[in-house]
This record gives C-alpha cells, sequence and structure tokens, in this order.
C-alpha cells in the first residue's frame, strides 16, 4: 500500500519516518514534505495543503491507500471531506467535527454540554465586554483566541493588566489575525499538564501513551506560549488512576457527544488536560490531530506498526484489541529560531547536520526531526520557520533519553538559535 502524508512539518516528519517502517507500506509520499523528509519519503513540494485538487489528482496518480492529513489548517478547511468523496481511506477528521479544535468557544460550549471537566469560561465578540469581565473577576485568567493560531492563540494572564493587554493585542491588533476576532477567556487551572491521545474511527477508541509538552518559551515555565519547546514520555504525572478518569470522563464523552451532535468523530483526538493535586483532569483545549512536537517522542518511543490503527480508523473497521508498546522513554528538544515565537529570521545556516538531514556524527538513539529547514543554495540546510529542529533521542528511561537528546542539541548549531534546557526535568525531580 502506498500511503500519503499531508504536511511539511515536524509533526509530519515524525509520522512520515514511523509509517515508512510499516510492513505493509510500499512507498510513502509526503505534500509537500520538506527536504529534511526525503530520506523516508518522496516529497512532493508543488502540492500545498490547501490544494484539493492537487492532492486529489496527486493521490490518483500515485494509486494511495491511505492519506493521513497532520496540520489542523487543512481538515478546519474541509480536506478530510472532499478526499473521502473522492474515494479515498483518509485519517482525520471532518471539517465539522474539526471545530474542536477550530474554535474555542464550540469546543467549551461542546465540553459544558457534555459535562466534559474544564475550567469556566465566557466567550466574547467584542473588547469592551471582554475588558469589563476580567476587571470584574480582578483575578489570574487565561486568554484565548477562538480560531486556529498554529498553538500560539494562548496568553496566560497572571495580573488583571496583563489580561487587559492580551486582549487589546488580540482582539484590537489581531495578533493572531482573524482567528482573534473571538476570545475565551476561563479560568487559570493549577496543576500539571499532559497530553493524552485517542485514535478513534467514530465507535472503537484505541489510547496512546501520554506525553508532557513544554508549551513556554523559556526554562521554567515563563515567557510566551509557543506551538511548543519540547516533550517526553511518558509523563510520570499521568498515573493509571489519571488515565482511568482521563478516558472515561473525557474521550469516551467527547466521542459519544460528537456523534450524538451529528458529528461523528474520526482521527486522533489530542486531549490537553491540567492534573490537579488530588489526580482530576481538566481539559485545556482538544487538537484534531497529533501534536506538535508530542509526535516526536511519542513515534520514536513507540514499539509497534502505526499503520494498521490509521487505517482502521480511516476505514471505519479500527480494532480495539491493538496495543502498541512503549517501552522505555523519549525525549523532544526542540531547536528554535531567535525571536521565536514572534518574528525571526530565515535562511540562517545550521551547522551539525549530515547532507541527508540526520545528526552528522550519527547516534541510532538519536532521530532530527525538521519542522522549519530547508536546502541551502551553498548546500547544507538552511532555517525557514520558528521552530526549526525537534531532537530527539530514546533511551532506558528518561535521563538516559534526555541525556542522548541534550548531547545531540549541542552538536548542531546556528546563529540565534534558542532552546530550553528543563525538558523532562519535571520526570526527574519527582
Amino acid at each position: 500500500m502506498n500511503v500519503l502524508v499531508i504536511g511539511s512539518g515536524g509533526r509530519e516528519h515524525a509520522l512520515t519516518w514511523k509509517i515508512s517502517q510499516s510492513d505493509r507500506v510500499t512507498h510513502v509520499f509526503t505534500a509537500p514534505g520538506s527536504a529534511g523528509m526525503e530520506g523516508c519519503a518522496t516529497c512532493c513540494p508543488d502540492v500545498g495543503t490547501g490544494d484539493p485538487a492537487a492532492i486529489i489528482a496527486l493521490a490518483q496518480k500515485e494509486s494511495i491507500g491511505l492519506i493521513v492529513i497532520g496540520p489542523e489548517d487543512p481538515l478546519a478547511a474541509g480536506l478530510a471531506d472532499q478526499l473521502r468523496d473522492a474515494g479515498f481511506a483518509v485519517f482525520g477528521p471532518s471539517a465539522a467535527a474539526a471545530q474542536l479544535e477550530a474554535s474555542k468557544a464550540f469546543a467549551k460550549d461542546f465540553m459544558k454540554r457534555h459535562g466534559i471537566p474544564t475550567a469556566a469560561y465566557e466567550s466574547f465578540d467584542d473588547l469592551e465586554p471582554a475588558l469589563a469581565y476580567v476587571r470584574g473577576r480582578g483575578v489570574a485568567c487565561v486568554v484565548k483566541a477562538d480560531g486556529l493560531a498554529a498553538g500560539k492563540g494562548v496568553v496566560m494572564c497572571a495580573t488583571v493588566d496583563e489580561a487587559c493587554v492580551a486582549l487589546r493585542e488580540v482582539m484590537e491588533d489581531r495578533r493572531f489575525g482573524d482567528a482573534g476576532a473571538r476570545v475565551v477567556v476561563e479560568d487559570w487551572l493549577m496543576g500539571e499538564e499532559a497530553s493524552y491521545y485517542a485514535i478513534t474511527d467514530g465507535e472503537r477508541i484505541v489510547t496512546l501513551v501520554a506525553a508532557q509538552d513544554h508549551k513556554r518559551a523559556l526554562d521554567g515555565d515563563r515567557g510566551e506560549n509557543t506551538g511548543g519547546m519540547g516533550a517526553y514520555s511518558p509523563a510520570p504525572v499521568f498515573t493509571p488512576e489519571v488515565e482511568r478518569k482521563a478516558f472515561e470522563q473525557v474521550v469516551v464523552p467527547t466521542i459519544r457527544g460528537m456523534a450524538d451532535d451529528g458529528m461523528p468523530y474520526t482521527g486522533v483526538l489530542y486531549v490537553g488536560l491540567m492534573i490537579d493535586a488530588s489526580g482530576q483532569p481538566n481539559v485545556i483545549e482538544f487538537n484534531v490531530r497529533f501534536g506538535d512536537p508530542e509526535t516526536q517522542p511519542l513515534m520514536v518511543q513507540m514499539d509497534g506498526d502505526i499503520v494498521p490503527v490509521l487505517l482502521g480508523s480511516a476505514q471505519g473497521d479500527l480494532d480495539e484489541s491493538v496495543r502498541l508498546a512503549w517501552p522505555g522513554a523519549s525525549v523532544c528538544v526542540v531547536l528554535a529560531s531567535d525571536g521565536y515565537p514572534r518574528d525571526y529570521p530565515k535562511g540562517v545556516a545550521i551547522d551539525g547536520l549530515a547532507e541527508d538531514g540526520t545528526l552528522e556524527r550519527g547516534d541510532d538513539a538519536v532521530v532530527i526531526f525538521h519542522a522549519g529547514t530547508r536546502r541551502a543554495a551553498s548546500g547544507g540546510f538552511e532555517t525557514s520557520g520558528g521552530r526549526v529542529l525537534g531532537v530527539t533521542a530514546r533511551g532506558d528511561d528518561v535521563q538516559q533519553a534526555r541525556d542522548r537528546a541534550y548531547k545531540a542539541v549541542s552538536e548542531i548549531s546556528f546563529d540565534g538559535a534558542q532552546h530550553r534546557g528543563d525538558i523532562a526535568a519535571r520526570a526527574l525531580g519527582r
């Protein structure tokens, strides 16, 4: 079977890398893909994620048996619907179901309607009522752009003044574009975060191991929210009891609720959770695709063939008895451009990578996933995005995986490179 992966970032590189290892797969294509992915797939740089006609033509030409959609934007735009209408098996939800991520207000209203634990909130279409609300509350809160903002549309506000500044930036200055035309203001939940994944065909469910993302730009969870500066798996906070609660109180009612509301959900459901001191999980957000960068350590740690699970979801015959194995641990450290998550330069030469995009020195326990790179005219690779590389390592435990990842990070450099130095430190400090 030939497989087509839609997207070009680190998440898609990790999925492509894992899918290419399946005995059920003859060849993997990516659209548009990236130069860093050429070692495990045929890239189609002229086929964009927003061009359904070109994707359909490519899939027909290459006899594609499964299409895996990576990013959220094409899912929200209805790409999965169009590809299914063209007769393809597609991993990813419909546009209607993708509202769980495409609209924070939709997701919050859905959770309230179906009794799914989450923070108290209010939604606003106008700036002045939003300002009056945060002033009236007088406590810390979280301001979220309603629409898609590449994982960066969330502002943690410790004071009323910070909340007012955030609201003006989002709604008035349109820092996140049209995604900020509406905002959700919600309570600031306390606890520890975890990312939980469930693959479903709309009825049956297979869960994956939980990971922990690091959203803030700076060590100690300081600085602005980003798309993610690193992740590791497994997450110690996600105990069997926490997982039971998350599955029974969040995953199952979400899948059932979407079906009851006439929007059956297929694909992967990403549940961002805040787990409080008592072990109670509350939903921070839903994503309708694999997370980035959590996918990188998940794919590296996973022992088993992911393709039957993806295909079962796409075809509506997911086998719930499948149990993927997760031996050891995996850690991903993101190398980002200077200035990220705001403005950043492009075209900065990267040192330490081999011609095929792998680690120049070589280490079988380390995989370099390309998130924002391109071929340089003079040879090698240069930066082309905010998050540049996901340096990912496996190990017998978190400590070993972390040591390997940071050693590899030390062997890669480019002007202005930034990374967090405390990825997975919380797991080791328990």
